[in-house]
């Protein structure tokens, strides 16, 4: 009753309902893992920060620190101090009101921090789409395997009621065989 593991091709048209050369290289991917019994799902987060430059890590952390409380925070207490020391405590400010060296480090740190987001985002984007490749392996591959299960226990079945209806003839035949004998 053992099952021979099929082809590429046959896993091909049986799971994907199409030609082994037209499959995508996930769907490729996926049965080569399904005849070997390979994991499928992987780290993204793992294969994600091996793959980082310094550039990008250090991005991330800026990224990281500029949308937190602390930075909020830390962002009013130099406003605060700004204002007060060049309205109330210098004689002589440095950046007397309306304080236009404070609006020009302002524009900088705006001008610097929005494309460091945004490289931020775009990775966090590529993680994402990482993940649902994944995901997607994963899925495809439990219902694949879920599929395989029910054709083994659709095997089991069959094979069970072709065993019993084997076993109700050969009593049939004992009981018609006992019957003669007697009528004889």
């Amino acid at each position: 009753m053992a099952h021979d593991m099929p082809s590429p091709e046959q896993a091909a048209h049986r799971w994907f309902e199409k030609p082994f050369d037209n499959l995508s290289h996930t769907e490729r991917h996926l049965i080569d893992h399904l005849m070997q019994r390979k994991v499928v799902a992987k780290d993204v987060n793992e294969v994600y920060v091996e793959d980082m430059s310094f550039g990008e890590r250090l991005a991330d952390k800026v990224s990281r620190f500029g949308g937190s409380w602390t930075f909020i925070l830390v962002f009013i207490g130099v406003l605060v101090a700004w204002t007060l020391l060049n309205s109330f405590l210098l004689h002589r400010p440095f950046d007397p009101y309306p304080y236009i060296f404070l609006n020009l480090l302002l524009s900088m740190l705006a001008a610097i921090q929005a494309p460091v987001i945004m490289m931020s985002q775009n990775r966090q984007a590529e993680k994402d789409r990482m993940d649902a490749t994944n995901d997607y392996k994963v899925n495809l591959k439990a219902e694949i395997e879920i599929m395989g299960l029910h054709e083994k226990l659709d095997q089991m079945r069959n094979d069970q009621l072709q065993l019993m209806l084997m076993k109700q003839q050969e009593q049939i035949d004992l009981l018609l065989k006992l019957v003669r004998e007697r009528g004889d």
